[in-house]
C-alpha cells in the first residue's frame, strides 16, 4: 500500500474516537448524567481549536504498526465531521441547561447515530459534505 497523504488519520484512530463518542453519549443516557457529554464536546473543541484530539493522541500508543500502514481517513473530512458533532453536542448541552430534555436527546442522539452508522461503514458527515461540495460546484458553473 502506498504512503497515505500527510493530511490523513489512520482509520483505527478515527474508529476509536467514534467509539469514545458512542460510549460517552450512551453512558450519559443510561445514568441520566447529561453533562457527561461534556467529555466528547471538550475533545471535539480541543480538536477544532488546538488541532489536538486527546483520544486520538492516546490511541496512537496502542497501534502496533507504522501509522502509514493503516487505511487513511481524510483529515479535512474528519474536521468537518467533528464540527458537526461539536455543534450538535453543544446544542445538547444548551438544551440540558434549558431543561429541554427532548432537545438533549435529539441533538446527542444525532451524534450517537452518526457515530454508530460510521462504525458500520457509512459516513453521514461525508455524505453531507459531498452534497455541499456538489451544490457549490453546480452553482459555480451556472
Amino acid at each position: 500500500m502506498g504512503s497515505p497523504s500527510l493530511n490523513s488519520i489512520p482509520k483505527p484512530l478515527v474508529q476509536l474516537n467514534q467509539w469514545f463518542i458512542v460510549s460517552t453519549v450512551a453512558i450519559s443516557w443510561v445514568f441520566q448524567i447529561e453533562f457527561f457529554i461534556l467529555l466528547p464536546l471538550m475533545v471535539g473543541l480541543s480538536a477544532m481549536i488546538f488541532k489536538f484530539n486527546p483520544v486520538i493522541k492516546a490511541g496512537r500508543s496502542f497501534l502496533k504498526k507504522e501509522l502509514s500502514s493503516y487505511p487513511p481517513e481524510d483529515a479535512d473530512q474528519q474536521r468537518f465531521n467533528n464540527m458537526i458533532a461539536v455543534i450538535c453536542l453543544g446544542a445538547a448541552i444548551m438544551s440540558a441547561l434549558a431543561g429541554w430534555s427532548t432537545g438533549f436527546y435529539l441533538f446527542s442522539g444525532m451524534v450517537f447515530l452518526a457515530a454508530i452508522v460510521a462504525l458500520g461503514g457509512f459516513c453521514v458527515g461525508c455524505f453531507i459534505r459531498f452534497q455541499w461540495k456538489r451544490f457549490q460546484y453546480k452553482r459555480s458553473v451556472q
